[in-house]
């Protein structure tokens, strides 16, 4: 193996050169727009989150039905075959509770992010969201939340529905837990 050559050739850029003028520097803010395509499958979804509605797609050959919706399953290499509209309600699959904001803030009440496996789909089919009306403090939390736990969707009003998943406004235990 031969020695790399680790001499580098050039003239070194000093902080002085750059407040002095030697270096030219510019400022350059782009605008970088960013449109989402989401897709027929997601696109439907959303479209039907504005309606209140939550919609799976089922694979006859497998016999799953899956949300968030695909229009390939997964299981049989197979397009989906149709629409289904699902229940408001599912279980808890997993769950956290987090003192932190999406920013690294602190907050001062729990908020409680779980995976909820909506009823009507095969197991583990379920969508990220937070729960709400489950306390106020940790203990609380953790007295009432539950893996396994029935839970419903409360929706936004209709009129303030845009189509986008926090339509739903959070995931509360059925029945008052």
């Amino acid at each position: 193996m031969s020695a790399m050559n680790t001499e580098l050739r050039g003239t070194s850029l000093r902080e002085a050169d750059i407040r002095e003028g030697r270096a030219l520097v510019t400022e350059w803010h782009p605008k970088a727009l960013y449109k989402f395509d989401a897709g027929i499958a997601v696109g439907q979804f959303l479209d039907g989150l504005k309606e209140g509605k939550l919609l799976g797609r089922k694979c006859n050959a497998s016999g799953r039905v899956v949300i968030p919706p695909r229009m390939f399953c997964e299981i049989s290499f197979q397009r989906s075959d149709e629409w289904v509209q699902l229940a408001n309600t599912g279980t808890v699959n997993t769950f956290s509770v987090s003192f932190v904001n999406w920013d690294a803030s602190r907050r001062e009440t729990p908020q409680v992010p779980a995976v909820v496996d909506i009823d009507g789909t095969n197991p583990n089919m379920g969508i990220l969201h937070l729960l709400g009306e489950v306390g106020e403090t940790l203990d609380e939390v953790l007295q009432r939340v539950k893996v396994g736990m029935a839970v419903e969707a409360v929706w936004k009003p209709a009129e303030q529905r845009e189509g986008a998943i926090t339509d739903i406004l959070y995931f509360r235990p059925v029945g008052g837990g």
